[in-house]
């Protein structure tokens, strides 16, 4: 089949490369210049592995657990499976290589303002504010605003702590990640306060942080009733209630709807039926922990354990 992929972000180059694989024609259009995701934390489980073996060399550190850091209590809660740094500039580059391989055709600095028409199939992975959700009049996700800074490290002070630190506020965390030569800070939460709420904690740590960026995080999940027009990844809202990491959950969106191409109405009551109850469990967690955190943290353990991707 002639498909079209609007978005050559990691979800989109995934899902490229193995139709591409299964014998189609694939086109990726892709907005910017370049590809390269430049603002992400790159904090991917080792699940990442199995969907591409090749990202291994990418690995900058190996993270086990997370120290939660309520007002009056710090949780530390390890992973059933390691989290692993990575630069997700550098992951969608590796993508885009194998694409190419296979024969993809990659259209850079083409914004797509239209369902293009002239193909068997389109999917849309075209982000946060997809332009294909809109155009098919699907409804729009719930979004959370992330913004990251860096401290960067002398060579003598290179850090490679298997821990990341967290700190929990109304509708969202701000986390510490260390990156070898430099640490990561940076917060999720409602849009209208999360510039407030990173400025104010990086004043109380007395951090300098540079490089400051910033991106719209989704919440959701929108797959059209549509059987040649679909969406995956952020385009779907398809992140993690408490995160707000999408690779992984992207990636596992991007293998149902391959394994049921070209038949996207499969696809989408497949999915529906593999997050629909994750994603309410995750919700009502993390109210709970967040609850108890905040009013009465004695009644947290000292330590835990959770699930890295799905929680249920």
């Amino acid at each position: 089949m002639k498909v079209a992929i609007i978005g050559a972000g990691t979800s989109g180059l995934y899902i490229a490369h193995k139709l591409a694989k299964k014998g189609h024609e694939v086109t990726v259009f892709e907005k910017n210049d370049s590809i390269g995701n430049k603002i992400c934390s790159g904090l991917f489980s080792e699940r990442i592995l199995a969907f591409v073996p090749e990202s291994e060399p990418l690995i900058q550190n190996r993270i086990n657990s997370v120290l939660i850091n309520f007002p009056r209590k710090s949780i530390e809660v390890s992973f059933s499976k390691q989290f692993l740094v990575m630069d997700h500039s550098k992951l969608d580059h590796l993508l885009s290589d194998l694409c190419r391989k296979v024969g993809v055709k990659i259209v850079l600095g083409n914004k797509v303002s239209n369902i293009p028409t002239d193909f068997d199939r389109v999917i849309g992975c075209d982000g946060a504010e997809s332009v294909t959700r809109k155009q098919l009049g699907g409804k729009e996700p719930s979004l959370r605003l992330g913004i990251q800074g860096f401290v960067p490290l002398q060579t003598s002070e290179t850090t490679q702590e298997n821990f990341v630190e967290a700190w929990p506020c109304k509708n969202g965390f701000l986390w510490k990640i260390p990156r070898g030569d430099k640490l990561e800070y940076g917060v999720i939460t409602d849009i209208n306060t999360a510039h407030r709420t990173f400025v104010d904690f990086v004043k109380e740590k007395n951090i300098l942080v540079n490089n400051i960026k910033a991106k719209l995080v989704p919440q959701g999940l929108i797959i059209p009733d549509n059987n040649k027009i679909t969406l995956c990844g952020d385009a779907a809202g398809l992140t993690k209630p408490w995160s707000g990491g999408g690779v992984v959950w992207g990636f596992r969106a991007a293998d149902i709807l391959i394994e049921n191409f070209p038949n996207f109405n499969s696809y989408r009551r497949k999915t529906k039926r593999f997050f629909i109850k994750k994603i309410i469990f995750s919700k009502i967690a993390v109210t709970l922990v967040y609850l108890v955190g905040f009013t009465i943290p004695w009644m947290l353990p000292k330590r835990a354990k959770m699930e890295s991707d799905f929680l249920l």
